[in-house]
């Protein structure tokens, strides 16, 4: 039974992808604030954020509708129209991901994965205290804290312009149901 005044929703976002994603955020802060500190809360952390890729990217072939890559991953072409529609504030809604942020996905998890596999590198007895690998490391870290802002940045901006929270979809797992101009 609907109340009235309040709009219908629809569940896109599964337990897996939300507490993948709040997962993520927690370990990756623990991780920057802990590096050179806490090495080893900052190593821990670190596999904590390789093993939530790795089921993410598990999750994103055999998972729920709106948490597959191929709902989201768009080619290059749609998210750069859809960057223009944003410039010129006529963006379209989608339930799922938009263009851009299935774009921020899918190089968030890359980064990711070169963050982790290069903090790993430096553990090896071959890098081990190899100045170009920690370096790489700590440039791939900068890169991804940029990408986060950016990632914040557009949640805001869509979360305003649709008139609907992005974090709280993202904690209930509901958006506000599809209107007719909207993407599915």
């Amino acid at each position: 039974m609907q109340v009235t005044g309040v709009p219908p929703s629809v569940k896109v976002w599964d337990p897996i992808v939300r507490v993948f994603h709040w997962s993520l955020v927690l370990s990756f802060a623990v991780a920057w604030i802990s590096a050179d500190e806490w090495q080893d809360l900052h190593e821990v952390c670190g596999y904590i954020v390789a093993s939530l890729i790795t089921i993410r990217v598990i999750w994103g072939l055999i998972g729920t509708r709106y948490a597959r890559f191929n709902h989201f991953v768009r080619h290059p072409g749609k998210v750069i129209a859809y960057l223009r529609d944003i410039r010129h504030a006529r963006e379209a809604r989608y339930i799922g991901h938009n263009p851009a942020g299935g774009m921020m996905v899918v190089v968030l998890l890359i980064g990711l994965a070169a963050l982790t596999f290069s903090g790993w590198l430096g553990t090896t007895d071959r890098f081990w205290g190899v100045d170009w690998v920690g370096e790489l490391h700590e440039l791939i870290g900068n890169l991804i804290l940029m990408l986060v802002g950016l990632h914040v940045a557009g949640v805001v901006l869509a979360s305003l312009r649709h008139r609907e929270s992005l974090v709280k979809s993202m904690l209930t797992g509901r958006k506000r149901s599809a209107m007719p101009q909207d993407i599915d």
